[in-house]
């Protein structure tokens, strides 16, 4: 019995009374799942694994289109916006009370206890759109790196005029295998070490970056920078500034979210203390740890660049020397984004692998794990189900990455379209529903505004993703490689 509760998925409702005999019950939470493990520290590895991305490198690219004034004010009402909503959806883990209620497993569970209706299917529909969205997202950024490596090493071999062509292709398909052995990883309570191991890197990279664009301040090399960001009439043209401030405004905004994987973050957490206030403690360490960084990156990459600042100074050759230096940077992000694409996947895995299990519950396929001795591991326990699924779900997103290698600009149209609901929308509502407050009280009507405030920002992220997208597809070469 003992064996079979250690295979059992996290994501598979057992029923507690399967094991209301014997003293295994001491190994199993209130829910009848064995005792989760995780804490505070875990918890913020997922955390920062999942929002600092290696989008941190473009931050000085949209606060160049910003300014001084508006781009730091942007950055620091985002990262209290989702710190807030945050705090909010951690207190909803549970239900109706946020300490002693009934857990819940994902979001859209969450959503189903508190309001229930057409909300539990909208908030599905946005939160595994942004899951896919993402993880082929990763597959095209975490290729643009190590193709960057290979062609950094041509440079400074050949000379920085040199035109060092490669294709991303086999970079994707590197990275599809890799992930094909990591996504048998049953559950986010293994994927510890691999959080850890990816927000090390995250911080290694955006270290180097860091100080790569120091020392080209301390160069003296004159770059010119304003308080309203690029000038119209120099940098660009009128509608540009428009499109441009659009779709920064909505990178900046984006770059917080991780609210598609936080009540999945906060199951794996111990229930003592209670997890909620777990979760606010790694929420606050994750989000002022991600500001800080990109406070950093942004500024004084803008500094660096000024208002030529490139979408991002590692893989977009703002720096050549030292190479070595640039190399080691990009490998760092490629294994950032090996870790960070387990993140948001493994619960869209979860999600598909509850549903089968629910729906052929009889299915030996589906449900039966089989014993694996692995040398130097111990037993894996191997589900053929779960092995064929994850397997064919990393191909076919590196496949869609391959075919569509312009599809980072169309993520940016799913992040507008699922950043107001699952990081503002939703945890908003279940709190005014948790609390009882009062229609048109003080606190209900600034927790409306505040909504409503982002649903615009989302809308007009969209308008800039889709004028982006439609440029993209004007210059679009299939198959076309890295210059």
């Amino acid at each position: 019995m003992a064996k079979e509760m250690q295979k059992t998925s996290m994501f598979i409702e057992r029923n507690p009374g399967d094991y209301e005999n014997g003293d295994i019950c001491k190994n199993l939470d209130d829910d009848g799942r064995p005792k989760r493990t995780g804490t505070w520290v875990t918890a913020s590895a997922h955390i920062i694994t999942a929002v600092i991305g290696s989008g941190v490198l473009s931050l000085a690219w949209a606060i160049a289109q910003l300014g001084w004034v508006v781009g730091p004010a942007v950055l620091m009402a985002f990262s209290f916006i989702t710190y807030f909503t945050s705090t909010l959806l951690a207190d909803c883990y549970r239900a109706p009370d946020p300490v002693h209620g009934k857990r819940n497993y994902t979001y859209m569970d969450v959503v189903r206890a508190y309001l229930g209706g057409r909300k539990v299917q909208l908030c599905g529909l946005a939160q595994y759109a942004n899951l896919v969205g993402v993880t082929i997202g990763y597959t095209i950024t975490a290729s643009i790196s190590m193709v960057a490596v290979k062609r950094s090493n041509c440079f400074h071999k050949h000379g920085h005029h040199a035109k060092c062509q490669t294709s991303n292709n086999p970079f994707m398909v590197i990275f599809a295998c890799i992930q094909i052995v990591l996504s048998q990883i049953p559950n986010f309570h293994n994927l510890s070490w691999l959080s850890i191991l990816a927000a090390i890197m995250s911080f290694a990279y955006s270290s180097i970056g860091l100080g790569l664009s120091i020392a080209k301040v301390a160069g003296g090399e004159p770059v010119r920078t304003t308080l309203t960001g690029v000038t119209v009439g120099v940098d660009v043209s009128g509608s540009e500034k428009i499109w441009r401030t659009f779709q920064a405004i909505g990178d900046i905004a984006f770059a917080y979210a991780y609210s598609t994987v936080l009540v999945e973050i906060q199951d794996t957490i111990k229930s003592s203390p209670p997890e909620n206030k777990s979760m606010k403690r790694a929420t606050t360490l994750g989000v002022s740890t991600t500001t800080l960084f990109y406070v950093l990156c942004g500024l004084v990459g803008y500094a660096a660049f000024g208002n030529d600042a490139p979408g991002n100074f590692l893989t977009g050759f703002g720096f050549y020397e030292p190479f070595w230096l640039i190399d080691f940077a990009n490998i760092c992000i490629a294994i950032h984004l090996i870790g960070a694409y387990q993140v948001f996947a493994q619960p869209l895995f979860g999600f598909v692998e509850g549903w089968c299990a629910r729906q052929w519950p009889d299915s030996k396929f589906i449900t039966r794990e089989h014993a694996v001795d692995i040398p130097c591991y111990g037993v894996y326990y191997l589900n053929l189900f779960r092995l064929v699924w994850r397997t064919a779900y990393v191909v076919v997103t590196a496949v869609v990455a391959m075919i569509f290698p312009f599809f980072n600009d169309f993520l940016g149209l799913i992040g507008a379209g699922s950043f107001w609901p699952l990081t503002v929308y939703f945890p908003i509502e279940m709190h005014i529903a948790q609390t009882n407050l009062p229609k048109y009280s003080f606190r209900w009507t600034w927790l409306k505004i505040l909504s409503w405030v982002c649903l615009i920002v989302s809308l007009i992220a969209a308008a800039g993703s889709v004028q982006g997208l439609i440029q993209s597809l004007k210059t679009y070469k299939p198959f076309q490689t890295q210059e």
